[in-house]
């Protein structure tokens, strides 16, 4: 037996609870993991409240991220004692996820924990850092550097846009960070933003063409926030959009597509295939420093997810949040 959260849904709606649930019900895999940690993702938070569509099967554990060893493996790659990181592919979906004390999984799905940090650390990155690096990893890619300008990061107080801000730091870019929270100026500049801007400056119906402004943007906010900073890229800018915490929506135009040559790009993490992956965990081994991670995330026990998942979905959540499964 081991301890699961576990979301259930019959006619009368949707019930999560902490449930001890019987190793034989583990669903397929060739690889079984002792989880030590998992995180909350907005995707969680959206799956354990229900207030969005993110689980397709019932009953289903909840969690996009893990780490953990391996107790028993028939897959090629891994065997007993291995440490592992999950990040996505479905898991906590359509398929039984992080946020219990074991796991069984798809040995294609698993990378090995980056020898930089300790597994607390890999899952205070979680999903949000991983695809934080996957946008930097874009952005320098198309040939953003430093000299270029001012670089915008959206929703910078959560998940991913707090490690775009340290990742972007480290390099060298002048990072401003868009929030909300006017207190948390502070934070930001720990982490390596060189000012703050107030986000309802980008998340209101703006002009489609702007003054230009950002050498390139990393967005985790979609509609409105998404279209004003496209809008407000320069000439040749890039823009890494990985991100709807505003909406699915973008209200846009083509003009600065047309006009700028702006590029926006699409940032997939969730079927990234191994090869981006390992590339994205490489970066932030390089250019993440861990002390930052204890700024960045907060420990809570299985018990407490539930409630905090309630609370990042209403925006009180700073940062990335580090469930113990096994307290």
């Amino acid at each position: 037996m081991f301890s699961a959260i576990l979301i259930s849904k019959d006619d009368s709606g949707q019930s999560v609870a902490v449930t001890q649930i019987d190793d034989a019900q583990l669903p397929e895999g060739d690889v079984t993991i002792a989880v030590d940690y998992s995180t909350l993702n907005y995707k969680d938070g959206l799956a354990i409240t229900g207030k969005g569509p993110v689980v397709r099967k019932f009953p289903m554990v909840p969690g996009i991220d893990l780490v953990g060893t391996v107790t028993d493996s028939s897959h090629a790659d891994w065997k007993a004692g291995d440490k592992v990181v999950l990040n996505g592919w479905g898991v906590g979906e359509t398929h039984w996820g992080g946020l219990a004390q074991k796991a069984r999984l798809n040995g294609d799905w698993l990378v090995p924990l980056p020898a930089a940090f300790t597994g607390k650390q890999a899952m205070a990155i979680g999903t949000a850092g991983y695809t934080a690096a996957l946008c930097v990893e874009a952005l320098v890619k198309a040939g953003v550097t430093p000299d270029a300008g001012e670089v915008l990061v959206t929703g910078a107080t959560g998940g991913v846009g707090s490690v775009a801000v340290a990742l972007l730091g480290k390099l060298g870019f002048n990072v401003v960070a868009a929030t909300g929270k006017a207190s948390e100026g502070e934070y930001l500049t720990t982490l390596g933003a060189t000012s703050i801007v107030e986000r309802a400056a980008l998340s209101e119906p703006g002009k489609p063409f702007q003054k230009e402004r950002w050498a390139a943007v990393v967005d985790s906010v979609g509609s409105h926030t998404l279209a004003n900073a496209v809008a407000a890229t320069k000439y040749g800018g890039v823009v890494a959009a990985c991100g709807l915490a505003q909406g699915a929506d973008f209200p846009a135009t083509v003009m600065p597509f047309i006009l700028r040559g702006v590029s926006l790009l699409g940032i997939d993490s969730v079927m990234a295939p191994k090869a981006k992956r390992l590339t994205a965990w490489q970066r932030l081994a390089n250019d993440l420093d861990p002390a930052l991670l204890e700024t960045i995330a907060t420990e809570i026990g299985l018990a407490d997810a539930i409630q905090t998942a309630a609370d990042l979905i209403d925006g009180k959540v700073r940062g990335r949040v580090v469930v113990d499964v096994n307290r």
